[in-house]
Parts: C-alpha cells; structure tokens; sequence
C-alpha cells in the first residue's frame, strides 16, 4: 500500500506553498528520512522528507503552488529487482587511485568513462569514503571525485553532501550566455523572493527611514584577529570575526539608546528588555535574516558560534521559521560582496538596522599627522517616527568608539582606565 506524502505546515497564517525544487526523479528509490523536495513559503524555504524506503511517485510538479496538507507524492514497495539493484550498489567500493601523467595511457584511454575516469584523476593521497547511496548518486550524476574529495577531505560522505556539492557547482555554472540572438529567460519567482519583495516596498512607504553615517577605523580589531586568532580557534573551534565585535558593540550601545531597539505596534511604542540580533545572510534563494536570541547574554566565543551555526543552515537551505522570528536590531555586512557604503532598509518592525562595509587602506588624519589606516563606513538606518536624529547619531559613535577601542566593551562601555582609578 502507498504512503502519501503531503505538504507539512511551516507556521501558523500560512495556508499555501510553492514546490521548488524536486531532489528526486520520479520512479527513484528513496530511503527513510531521504529529503525528496524543497518547499518554499513566503517566511523560510525547508526540506521534505520522507517516512519509510520505497519507490517514489511524484503527483505535483515543480515551481506548482499547492495547500499545506496537500498530497504531492506516494512513496510505495520496493520491487525484488530494485532490491537486487540496491545490493549491487552497495557492495560497489569506491576508492581513488593514484594520479596518472598527461601522457599516461590511462588518462588517454578513449574507452574510460562515467565515475572511472573522474576516479583516475584523483590525487594519491585522496581516498574518498562514502556511503552505499552517496556511491550510487556518485554513479549516476558522474561526480567529478577529485573535487568533491578537496570539498571534504577526510570525510566520510553521506547522500547530502554530495547532492549539496552538485547544486552549488550548478549554481557556480548558471551562467546567461549573451549570443547576439533576441532570446529571453522567463521563470516564476519563488514565494520568498515575492514576500521579499511586498515586506522591501512596505517599508518604504510605511516608514520615515533615514540614514546617517560614520567610518570606523578597524586597526585595533585587526590586531586583535592577528594576535589571538590561532589560540582562539583552537580553544573555541571557530576563527574570530567582525560581526562579533559588531554584534557586541551593538549590545552595550542598545543599552545606552533603548530607543533604537523599539519598535512601533499601532499607536503603542515596545521597548524590549532584551536584545534579539538579526543578522543578515545571503542564501541561495535569497537573503534570511536569523537571530541571535538574548544576545545581550552571549560571550564574543558564543556569538561566533551561533552566526556559524545559522549561516550554515541559511546556506544548505535548512533555515527555520523559528530561525528567523523576532529580532530587535539587525546587522548586514555587504562588505563581504565589496561594497563602500550603502543604505541598509529596515527589517520590519524593527526600527533600525546597521550596515557595514568594505575595509580600505585610506588617509586620515590622527594627531595632527596623515596616516594610512585600515577604514570602514558605516551605516544606521532608522525609522525616524520611532528615533530622533540625535539618538541615531549618538547611538551610531558609541559603535565606533568600543569598535575603535574594544577594550571598553569587557567594562561595558565604560573606561578601562578610569575603571581601574576608582573614577
């Protein structure tokens, strides 16, 4: 008898979803708990999964809006022959064997094809461990083994890891090529990208949003990085980045400048007692905002550790709703993609984000001498019904001063010195 498959709900108020991306063909044979199809709502995209081993049979199409709760496939028996097949498969032993010369006659051989020939490319020192399923997805998508084994080296590779490394390399190679013809490219914007858009265009007719800026001279947290990055990963198993520093100048400022971490519910102003940050990650079908819950309550180790954790689902795609609900502030670095200054918009309802940007050598003027410093512009962007322009100002410099001397953030905010003179 068939097991249906049907569309889980992804949170309350959301009644309807698109399909995006189907993971497996029609007909294939499935294991227990093998995600099948990505599902995307308008809050958070999330993978189906399914509940016993068989062989699937797709009933909705991809890029198809279906109710939650609908059936979009079945999975039923395996047949005697696909079993025979799953057998064989599994004893397969996928190993790499030593690299040959240009001039070897294996690498010249015309008779070498499929996962033999990416095998004989591999280098010597590379043996790539993989489990029964993940040989025959090798098997089947003809998987260059060189390049998976530099993606994971050392480790012992399920179906997922190999599924993820072959859509990033298509996404790598999802190229527009410009011919000359008059051809254009038509698809449907997924459920996300549209929410994206509505959430993008409300903001800006529904807010007075302003932005103000300052440049934050990054020297003193580059020395840090340099001096205790190494024992700092290998105490705390992640390296030491700018968004903690950030993270954490944000925390003492919101609680100077409560204001800034408001936001606006009708005619009522909500001042939080606790600081939730959001930070912005670019995932494959677009940016997510996780966040950080109790920030205010995180060491600068912690906090490093749950952006590594977040940023990774958001980039597999197994970012949450829970993930993602609630925040107070958010922070966006797109000096990541290079860029100098921008206008961050606000993430509703909050009433203010926090841009950062590019480091770049640039001159400036320190004690009366020009020198050559390590510079980056920042950006706060606020809702100007919820906080006035001395408060976003105020609240944008104290950012720069615990950022320019990182010191002050362990005395929350206050002066080290003065700290240790009783003043």
């Amino acid at each position: 008898m068939a097991t249906e498959i049907k569309v889980p709900s992804p949170g309350e108020s959301i009644t309807q979803v698109q399909l995006a991306k189907w993971l497996v063909s029609d007909g294939e044979s499935v294991e227990k708990d093998q995600e099948i199809v990505e599902i995307d709502s308008d809050k958070a995209s999330f993978p189906v999964t399914t509940p016993e081993d068989g062989i699937i049979k797709i009933l909705v199409s991809e890029g198809e809006t279906v109710a939650v709760g609908a059936v979009i496939a079945t999975i039923g028996p395996q047949t005697g022959q696909d079993e025979n097949s799953k057998t064989k498969i599994q004893n397969v032993n996928i190993k790499t064997i030593p690299a040959q010369p240009a001039s070897s006659p294996v690498n010249q051989a015309a008779g070498v094809s499929g996962i033999s020939k990416e095998i004989g490319s591999a280098p010597a020192a590379a043996v790539l461990h993989a489990s029964p399923l993940a040989r025959k997805i090798l098997e089947d998508k003809k998987v260059n083994v060189q390049d998976l084994s530099n993606a994971y080296p050392g480790k012992k590779l399920t179906r997922k890891d190999i599924e993820s490394f072959i859509s990033l390399k298509k996404e790598s190679s999802a190229t527009i090529t410009y011919s000359g013809s008059r051809e254009i490219d038509r698809k449907k914007m997924t459920t996300l990208r549209m929410k994206l858009a509505e959430r993008l265009v409300s903001v800006k007719n529904q807010t007075a949003m302003l932005t103000t800026f300052n440049e934050v001279n990054m020297q003193a947290i580059l020395k840090i990085r340099e001096k205790y990055g190494e024992s700092f990963r290998e105490r705390f198993g992640v390296g030491v980045g700018f968004m903690s520093f950030f993270t954490k100048a944000v925390i003492i400022a919101l609680k100077e400048f409560p204001q800034v971490n408001s936001m606006l519910d009708g005619d009522e102003l909500i001042t939080p007692r606790f600081v939730d940050i959001g930070i912005a990650v670019s995932a494959p079908k677009g940016l997510v905002v996780p966040v950080l819950r109790n920030a205010e309550m995180m060491s600068i180790s912690e906090i490093e550790l749950r952006i590594k954790e977040l940023a990774g689902k958001a980039r597999d795609n197994r970012i949450t709703i829970d993930d993602m609900k609630g925040g107070t502030f958010t922070i966006t670095n797109g000096g990541v993609f290079g860029s100098m200054m921008s206008t961050p918009i606000l993430n509703p309802p909050q009433s203010a984000i926090l841009g950062m940007h590019k480091i770049q050598d640039r001159p400036i003027a320190i004690n009366g001498q020009v020198v050559i410093a390590p510079m980056m512009y920042v950006a706060l962007s606020y809702d100007h019904r919820v906080i006035d322009g001395r408060e976003s100002v105020s609240f944008l410099v104290r950012i720069k001063e615990l950022l320019e001397e990182p010191a002050k953030m362990l005395t929350e905010g206050l002066d080290p010195v003065k700290l240790l003179l009783d003043l």
